[in-house]
């Protein structure tokens, strides 16, 4: 009796699987017992990409690139099932032994890629494949002028004057500095420590 091919397939794909798991193991276990161990402040800071890091982790990104990312996977998916799928259904026994093997792989593979088409639009109605949404709204300052005020001024007629700059008095003329005399600063700078209150 004849095995059939998928178990043979499958086995290959566990045993890549495996192989890939374990060498990147090895590669991990490796650099942790080879590897010098001498730690500075430059080592065990936050490396990105090269950049110095400015300011707290803790930064909210914008969900858009989650959004994109999840897209992606969601048909990346698709055409991994997608793939043996069309090895199958292809298959000339299967079809021999029973002929509506190839119309219900047909309509099998029809309802998946629909419930995926429909995913898809509903994403797309909602504007999440949009990378920027455009949110228009009037912006609201709880203040206490009263909305005539700004109408008024918002009616009134403003006439635009010409720019003629102010010229600059000769009258007191800059004495240079004595040579080897250093320039001292126009401010004193305070330098305070974060976190602390200026008294």
């Amino acid at each position: 009796m004849d095995e059939p091919a998928q178990l043979t397939e499958f086995g290959k794909i566990l045993l890549i699987g495996v192989m890939g798991i374990l060498l990147v193991l090895v590669t991990l276990l490796l650099g942790k017992i080879l590897s010098p161990k001498k730690p500075t402040p430059e080592k065990l800071s936050t490396y990105e990409c090269g950049e110095e890091a400015v300011g707290n982790s803790w930064v909210q990104f914008n969900p858009r690139f989650y959004v994109i990312a999840l897209i992606f996977l969601l048909f990346d998916v698709e055409l991994i099932f997608i793939f043996p799928w069309a090895t199958i259904f292809g298959q000339p026994e299967l079809i021999a032994a029973d002929p509506r093997w190839g119309w219900f792989a047909l309509v099998e593979m029809g309802v998946f890629v629909g419930i995926l088409i429909i995913g898809l639009l509903y994403v797309w109605k909602k504007g999440d494949l949009e990378w920027v949404k455009p949110q228009t709204m009037t912006p609201r300052v709880a203040v206490n002028i009263p909305q005539s005020a700004y109408d008024k001024l918002n009616r009134e007629q403003y006439r635009v004057r010409k720019f003629e700059p102010i010229a600059e008095s000769t009258t007191t003329p800059k004495v240079p500095s004595p040579a080897g005399e250093p320039k001292k600063p126009a401010f004193k700078p305070v330098f305070r420590k974060p976190g602390t209150t200026s008294s």
